[in-house]
């Protein structure tokens, strides 16, 4: 079996080994309103089993009102830093397509109220891929040197840009936040993360997108003039076959640039975006449903939160287990789409997810 690369700069005569960024810590933050199917089909006009056969999600977490994406982040953020054992990092990345305001990013502040002042701080917006964006630029910044220890956060309160009469919507996107801590380590060590696989189709951008809002068309000018603009729109079968091929295709060359064989693969962590996508994907690349992880029954489409809540929950669990080899991958509007892989590490500290605030 192929072995990955590792790689070196100069320094002086010599070479010194790249440092590679590593996963010391995990948290997730879920609100504690629970959204039901029974309560939503009352909303919708539909019956619980129908929203149940069309995405696989049985209830969703809900964020309170006035409770935005920053409180969610800094309470993932602060439960990762807990399990890292550590009180300082040089850098905080938040990815989110919900922000709490358009200006300013949400970083910067989530890093002020976790005692983190005058550090590196901004946001990632690459939808539902999100996260395993924000690895790539961690680790980026570690390999150049520029810091030692970064929290990536994927925090999202969807419910804010979902359409609450909409059944479509309304009965997959979720609210919740995930993080890591991520040390400059060695890259053969547990936790050390791969090669981190990128791609985009930006001729697709308006398969998932939020019309109104933004420059190009400002709320003050929304045509449906009841504010409609303003809500998410998905091209449901155009996105399914999208999202299934670009996951699987890229969850191969993850897989292929670490060295590792689809069948090497202990736990396969997919963004969590309908159940049938899932179980597509998981045909699509010869996993047995045993090894793909799953939340979406319970915790819904969280968007950019959805893989770190799902890392974080699978190891408080104990369904990822040190030494497991762990693939993960995700799709989302842009058109996005990443995977990478990593051995999983022991973690001395997994705070349990969910605890209210």
């Amino acid at each position: 079996m192929r072995q990955p690369c590792t790689g070196t700069r100069p320094n002086g005569g010599g070479t010194a080994p790249v440092p590679a960024p590593v996963i010391t810590g995990i948290g997730s933050w879920l609100p504690p309103a629970v959204l039901t199917n029974d309560v939503l089909a009352k909303r919708v006009g539909t019956s619980a089993e129908w929203l149940n056969s069309r995405t696989g999600i049985s209830s969703r977490h809900v964020a309170s009102p006035g409770t935005a994406t920053v409180a969610l982040a800094v309470e993932a953020g602060r439960r990762a830093m807990e399990s890292a054992g550590t009180d300082r990092v040089d850098a905080v990345l938040v990815a989110t397509v919900t922000p709490d305001r358009i200006c300013p990013p949400c970083a910067p502040e989530v890093a002020a109220r976790l005692g983190q002042p005058r550090i590196a701080a901004f946001d990632v917006g690459a939808a539902c891929s999100g996260f395993l964006y924000g690895l790539a630029v961690a680790g980026g910044l570690i390999a150049a040197r520029t810091v030692r220890r970064v929290l990536v956060i994927g925090a999202e309160t969807m419910t804010s840009i979902v359409d609450p009469r909409d059944p479509g919507t309304s009965a997959i996107f979720a609210d919740g936040a995930g993080a890591a801590v991520l040390r400059a380590g060695e890259p053969d060590e547990p936790g050390a993360v791969g090669p981190v696989i990128l791609g985009s189709d930006g001729s697709c951008a308006d398969l998932i997108a939020v019309p109104a809002g933004g420059s190009r068309l400002p709320l003050s000018n929304d045509p449906d003039g009841d504010g409609g603009g303003r809500y998410l729109s998905m091209s449901g079968p155009d996105v399914f076959r999208k999202a299934v091929s670009r996951m699987a295709a890229v969850s191969r060359a993850a897989a292929e640039a670490r060295g590792w064989e689809l069948e090497d693969v202990d736990r396969v962590v997919a963004h969590q975006a309908n159940a049938h996508i899932l179980a597509a994907v998981a045909r699509k690349l010869g996993v047995p449903p045993g090894r793909m992880a799953a939340n979406i029954a319970e915790v819904g489409n969280t968007s950019a939160a959805s893989v770190p809540i799902l890392l974080a929950q699978d190891a408080a669990y104990g369904r990822t287990k040190p030494g497991d080899r762990v693939l993960a991958t995700a799709f989302g509007a842009g058109l996005t789409w990443a995977a990478t892989t990593l051995v999983w590490p022991e973690l001395p500290r997994i705070p349990e997810p969910a605890t209210p605030l």
